[in-house]
């Protein structure tokens, strides 16, 4: 079985620098095993251009901790809702004030195209995903758009698409649109059963409940990945609970004979 940190992407065009798209705890460690991250021009240099939130997850946010010493304020683009959680209620944000700071460029969930200064090859939009806020949030049993986002990464010049969603519970038009259009779908994997815990005895929490759509059984996400033969299909955001981490179970053989993906640290995916 493969060891896997927590769940964050890069994603860049030619240039040295990248977009951090979540920041998992894991963060640091990431950076110093994959050279492609670390393009050492200077003492404490990154190619992070900037970090884009999904959500204020704890697992995609408490890594904007590790990157407190930037020498300039870290550019954080995110919705409003979520930069709510993480100046009022797990304020991150706050506490990165006291070293960085923060330059907050608000994400509005409907799709509108965006760019991050120094990944110019690449044009970003998010739309609004069925899931949950984080456990701490106020608004966590009454999900409103911009809670939690799904990321499309257009490259400007063949015009080809990635599609990013961690935190899924729902497949709406939106979703499936999205997903039709990408070349590469990277979509939550969480779960293998909707009772995955519970089998591992090690909680009693459900896969739905917690805002994510397991792969097996009817409706879940494997149904829904065969809807997209023509794109390269992983799955991402994996917990330690889920069958497929293991590469001889009958789970990962299913995926196998359907040409679905497991993500590991350090995967390189051209798009």
């Amino acid at each position: 079985m493969r060891w896997r940190t927590q769940s964050s992407i890069a994603i860049g065009g030619d240039g040295a620098d990248y977009a951090l798209i979540n920041a998992s705890p894991d963060i640091r460690a990431q950076i110093l095993a994959t050279p492609e991250l670390q393009p050492g021009r200077a003492p404490r240099d990154t190619g992070i251009a900037g970090v884009v939130l999904m959500d204020a997850q704890i697992d995609h946010v408490t890594g904007l901790l590790m990157l407190r010493e930037s020498p300039r304020p870290l550019p954080l683009y995110c919705t409003a809702r979520v930069y709510e959680d993480l100046t009022q209620h797990l304020p991150i944000i706050n506490i990165l004030q006291h070293y960085c700071g923060v330059e907050w460029h608000e994400i509005s969930p409907d799709g509108r195209a965006f760019k991050l200064a120094g990944v110019d090859d690449v044009e970003f939009s998010a739309i609004p995903l069925i899931s949950k806020a984080p456990p701490y949030s106020p608004h966590r049993e009454d999900p409103q758009p911009g809670d939690n986002l799904g990321l499309i990464a257009t490259d400007r010049h063949s015009g080809k698409r990635a599609f990013y969603a961690p935190g899924l519970a729902v497949i709406d038009q939106t979703v499936a649109a999205a997903m039709a259009q990408a070349e590469v779908i990277l979509v939550d994997g969480t779960c293998w059963h909707d009772d995955d815990m519970a089998r591992a005895g090690v909680g009693t929490k459900f896969s739905r409940d917690m805002g994510h759509l397991p792969q097996h059984g009817d409706g879940g996400m494997l149904e829904v990945l065969r809807g997209y033969p023509d794109a390269r299909r992983v799955l991402i955001h994996i917990n330690n609970t889920n069958p497929i981490l293991d590469e001889h179970s009958a789970p990962r053989a299913t995926l196998a004979g359907l040409g679905i993906d497991v993500a590991h640290d350090g995967q390189l995916i051209e798009v």
